[in-house]
């Protein structure tokens, strides 16, 4: 018999707590209320690009069970503006959930069904007791097995009650945008008869219009719209501007005219939901895919092994996955479009002119971690510029980091270094020197012509500015400084600087519009001081510690062991002196370390990852066998205590 995802031991649920619900025309909701249904609780928190998948991996299944199945998304925030009851009513509509939704800020119900980690989904049957734990995305083949597993039981039982579920769906809001995503300016004519030229009063803006999925060109009074690429409803579908589909579309770039010439599009577009890489001819209005084949990149499909290799992906860009690319940026140093590919934690690069689609920078691992492209980790990359000398930066949200690729002629060989940022827990609203400098979950990012940065912190609602280290008119050394350009912005996703060189332009999403400001003569120094994501934390006894994690291959699927084991276990800590042995990568799933008596209280940073291909067990993988990588990361908070666990214990995947 093949395990499932299934639990073997009958737990009851706990009831549903938190500071209110969304999606029930105002209706409060308890466990009660759904007896008799399947339920999937989806512990999820809107900044997290895994939960943002699961999202999706979601749709198919609650449509194909409607009558049976209610989704309840309970919202468990990483950051403390995710705790702010309007961001998570915007985020609720942005991403179109269509299930009930539980804000759960002081994370009640998150404790209650011990996670641990986003996203974390937990299933409950009919009858009020929990049939499975799942850590992770990639789970939807496992889930839809268990539900046709739990109908038929139940129905049998009598206790499985079909109908409609309790979701209500908000009334419908017109905009000429819809919590749109990120800015270019338009600095050259994009067809024959475009008015919309470089200049200062000739200036208009491609905007990725991302709540209604198309493209839009906005003239320069930021309300006049001048043409649109898609028809505004999400899927995907290329061929002309009305008729093309997108699928909320984030980055976009311009590429230089003579290679616009050449490959037949002027534009470059993230189409993140679709996981493709788009293009557009101005002229024509045509809509082309140029890289991705639609399907969520977990592992390479030509490596079966748990890691991810710098280089080109494969002849075809069209038969490549990608996962959610967020910002697309042509690079005059590089020579290509340079893509934060959000999903998979790394930077690629696409030559329009060859059709090569390559991984630039990153491992696949999330994390802080600079140096050498091949060694880089990231951590949810959203936001690219290119500096005057060459240098790329990146927004890099989940670690709330500035960043930079130093790929500039100066540069001996590539490589990454971290200007703003402490690590994945770490964030807060604080100016001054960059080392001691915080950010919230910024997006965007602009290179400004005196060599300073300026980010779209967006979970800040700023526009913060990092200039380096200078020397002064007088030719004093003026060290490197962060401050606040301006302050109570509503989710700035994007800046760039307008036309006039004097205002600056930002994308200001959850008002669904683009703002002037202007430059001030003096910046902000803004001190709210730093942040941990605050979590309950487990108590550990110091000294040799066991760490475990549980994974079997889903049905259908085999562990690929062709290449030696296929699991791998990340260990590292906060502060690093917390774990004294046992940090570092290792084959399998199982470790011990030695935990510094010293410290009173750190974060336990594990990844686990195991590589899984089709297949069934006893038998040979086949050579072209679909493989698919299972990876989570947890944050462990911990409080050193001799009374407390000398072991943890979690599940990759909830096989019981």
């Amino acid at each position: 018999m093949t395990e499932t995802i299934r639990r073997t031991s009958r737990v009851r649920a706990s009831e549903l707590l938190g500071r209110s619900w969304l999606n029930t025309g105002g209706a409060q909701l308890s466990l009660e209320d759904l007896r008799g249904k399947i339920v999937i609780l989806d512990f999820w928190t809107f900044c997290c690009i895994n939960c943002l998948h699961v999202l999706d991996e979601l749709r198919p299944l609650e449509k194909n069970y409607q009558d049976v199945l209610v989704t309840v998304g309970v919202h468990s925030p990483k950051f403390e503006h995710e705790a702010d009851p309007e961001a998570i009513a915007a985020a609720v509509e942005r991403y179109e959930i269509e299930h009930p939704v539980l804000d759960d800020p002081e994370l009640i119900t998150w404790q209650a069904y011990s996670a641990r980690a986003w996203p974390t989904l937990v299933v409950i049957d009919p009858e009020g007791y929990i049939a499975a734990n799942l850590s992770g995305e990639g789970h939807v083949a496992g889930l839809t097995s268990l539900v046709e597993e739990l109908v038929a039981e139940h129905e049998a039982k009598g206790t499985l009650h079909r109908g409609d579920g309790p979701y209500v769906a908000p009334e419908p809001v017109s905009r000429t945008l819809r919590f749109p995503g990120k800015a270019v300016p338009v600095t050259r004519p994009l067809a024959d008869n475009d008015d919309a030229v470089a200049g200062e009063t000739a200036q208009s803006f491609l905007v990725a219009d991302t709540g209604h999925h198309r493209v839009v060109q906005m003239a320069a009074d930021l309300e006049t719209v001048i043409r649109t690429w898609g028809s505004g409803v999400k899927g995907h579908a290329d061929g002309p501007a009305e008729t093309a589909q997108f699928n909320e579309p984030q980055g976009l770039t311009l590429l230089p005219a003579e290679l616009a010439a050449q490959v037949g599009y002027d534009v470059v577009v993230a189409d993140t939901v679709n996981h493709r890489l788009r293009g557009i001819n101005a002229t024509t209005g045509e809509v082309t895919t140029l890289a991705g084949n639609g399907v969520q990149r977990l592992l390479d499909a030509e490596r079966t092994r748990a890691e991810q290799a710098i280089g080109l992906l494969g002849a075809d860009p069209l038969s490549v996955s990608l996962s959610s690319p967020w910002d697309v940026l042509w690079s005059d140093t590089v020579d290509r479009v340079i893509v934060a590919m959000a999903g998979t934690h790394q930077i690629f690069s696409f030559d329009p002119a060859t059709g090569e689609l390559a991984v630039y920078s990153g491992t696949g691992l999330e994390g802080l971690t600079d140096g050498a492209p091949e060694h880089a980790w990231y951590a949810q990359t959203s936001g690219l510029a290119e500096d005057a000398a060459g240098d790329i930066w990146i927004a890099d949200s989940e670690t709330s980091a500035l960043r930079v690729l130093r790929t500039s002629a100066s540069a001996e060989a590539p490589a990454v270094e971290t200007v703003i940022g402490e690590g994945l827990f770490d964030f807060g609203f604080r100016d001054g020197d960059p080392a001691q400098a915080r950010l919230q979950h910024p997006l965007g990012l602009t290179a400004l012509p005196d060599g300073s940065v300026l980010v779209a912190d967006t979970y800040n609602g700023a526009i913060r500015r990092y200039k380096t280290e200078h020397t002064a008119a007088d030719g004093t050394l003026v060290p490197a400084e962060v401050s606040t350009v301006a302050r109570g912005l509503k989710e700035p996703s994007d800046v760039l600087l307008d036309a006039d060189g004097e205002s600056l332009l930002v994308v200001e999403t959850n008002t669904h519009q683009l703002v002037r400001i202007a430059v001030p003569e003096e910046y902000l120094t803004v001190d709210e001081g730093a942040a941990q994501t605050q979590r309950p934390r487990i108590p550990v006894a110091p000294g040799e510690f066991g760490l475990s994690v549980s994974f079997a291959a889903p049905t259908g699927q085999k562990l690929d062991d062709r290449w030696g084991d296929p699991t791998q276990l990340q260990v590292s800590s906060t502060p690093p002196e917390l774990i004294l042995s046992g940090a570092g990568t290792t084959e399998g799933l199982d470790r011990t370390l030695g935990l510094n008596s010293e410290i009173s209280e750190g974060v336990l940073h594990i990844t686990a990852r195991a590589a899984a291909c089709d297949g069934a067990p006893g038998e040979e993988i086949p050579m072209h066998a679909a493989c698919h990588l299972y990876q989570q990361d947890w944050g462990i908070p911990v409080t050193l205590d001799p009374t407390g666990e000398a072991a943890l214990n979690l599940d990759l995947r909830g096989v019981k």
